[in-house]
C-alpha cells in the first residue's frame, strides 16, 4: 500500500485499486481465483476484501490481476517552493504549520544534509545548498496555485526558514527532487542502512524528528532522514561500517526505540513499508489486544495452513 511523493494530495495505493483477482486459500480451497472488488466508481456490495488485500503483503493470497482507477495529469508546470533551515526540528515546524493552514500541495519533502550531499556527490547534481531541505509542489492551475505557492512559502519563513523561495529554475528544481529519489540508493553506496518507515500525526512531526535526534545521540548511530513529510510518513535511515557489529545492534536499538516514539505520538510503526519480519514485535505493540486477535482470526480463515508467506506480519 505504497505511498510516493505526491501521496499527499492524490493517496496512496488502496485509493486506486478498485478490483484484482487473487488466488486464495481458506473456505475457497487453496488455488482458488477469486475477483474481488468492483469496476465501478461506487460499490459496497460486501466487505471490501480488496481493500483488504491491498498492503496484506502478500500473507493471505496471491494477486494475479489488478484493476486501477486513472485521473487525468495535472494541467500545467507546478510551482516549486524550496525552504532551507538549519535544523530538521525548525521543517518540522513548518510541516505542521503548512498542515494547521489547510494547505494542500501535491508533495511535500523532507530531506537531510546527509541525504542531500550523499545524492549530490553520486551523481554531481547541480544542487547549490547545505541545509535541511524542504520540497514543496503546488499544482493547482491559475492564480489559484500562484497564491497556495505564496503561502506555502509564507509558513516555512513564519517556521524560521533561513530562506524560502518559488524555484524559477526548473532544472534545479528538478535536480533537488531527483535527490530526494537517489537517497536511498546515495546512501546504500556508503555502507549498511537500515531503513525505517514510521508515520506521526503531522503536528506531531517536530517532536517525531526531534526524538529521532535524541535516539540517535544516545545510542550513538548516524541517522539520515528524508520523508513524505507533508503526511507525516518519516524515513530515519541508519547508517553503519560494513562488519561492524557493535554498530549493527545499536542501529537496532535506536530502530525499536523509534517504533516506540512513533506509537506514543499517536502515531504507526509502518506507513507503507510493510512489517514482514522486523516490525512484528512493534505490530503487537501498537495494536490493542481486540484488534490483534481479530487479524489473527482473518488470517486463519483465509489461510488455515499458513501458506502464504509464511512467518510475516502476525
Amino acid at each position: 500500500n505504497a505511498g510516493g511523493l505526491c501521496c499527499l494530495k492524490y493517496g496512496v495505493t488502496r485509493d486506486y485499486v478498485l478490483g484484482l483477482r487473487a488466488v486464495v486459500g481458506g473456505p475457497a480451497g487453496y488455488g482458488t481465483a477469486v475477483w474481488l472488488g468492483r469496476r465501478t466508481a461506487k460499490g459496497v456490495a460486501g466487505y471490501d476484501i480488496a481493500g483488504l488485500m491491498v498492503g496484506s503483503e502478500g500473507t493471505l493470497g496471491v494477486i494475479t490481476e489488478i484493476t486501477l482507477r486513472l485521473r487525468p495529469a495535472p494541467v500545467g508546470v507546478p510551482r516549486t517552493i524550496v525552504g532551507a533551515f538549519t535544523t530538521l526540528v525548525d521543517a518540522g515546524r513548518a510541516v505542521a504549520l503548512v498542515t494547521r493552514l489547510g494547505l494542500t500541495p501535491s508533495a511535500l519533502e523532507l530531506l537531510d544534509r546527509t541525504c542531500l550531499n550523499a545524492a549530490r556527490d553520486w551523481k554531481n547534481l547541480d544542487v547549490e545548498a547545505d541545509a535541511v531541505l524542504l520540497l514543496a509542489r503546488v499544482d493547482t492551475p491559475g492564480d489559484s496555485g500562484e497564491a497556495e505557492a505564496a503561502a506555502v512559502a509564507d509558513a516555512f519563513e513564519r517556521s524560521g526558514a533561513l530562506w524560502a523561495a518559488l524555484s524559477t529554475d526548473d532544472v534545479e528544481a528538478e535536480a533537488l527532487f531527483e535527490a530526494r529519489r537517489l537517497a536511498y540508493p546515495a546512501l546504500e553506496r556508503l555502507g549498511p542502512v537500515l531503513t525505517e518507515d514510521i508515520c506521526v500525526p503531522r503536528s506531531k512531526v517536530p517532536d517525531m524528528l526531534a526524538a529521532i535526534e535524541r535516539i540517535a545521540a544516545e545510542h550513538r548511530v548516524q541517522i539520515a532522514t528524508i520523508a513524505h513529510a507533508g503526511d507525516g510518513n518519516l524515513h530515519p535511515l541508519m547508517l553503519s561500517e560494513p562488519g561492524d557489529d557493535a554498530a549493527r545492534i545499536r542501529a537496532q536499538q535506536a530502530f525499536e526505540q523509534m517504533l516506540d516514539a512513533a506509537i506514543g505520538f499517536g502515531g504507526t510503526v509502518t506507513a507503507e513499508h510493510g512489517v514482514g519480519l522486523l516490525k512484528r514485535g512493534g505490530l503487537r505493540r501498537e495494536l490493542d489486544p481486540g484488534s490483534l486477535l481479530l487479524q489473527q482470526a482473518i488470517k486463519d480463515a483465509l489461510d488455515p495452513r499458513h501458506l502464504f508467506n509464511p512467518g510475516k506480519v502476525l
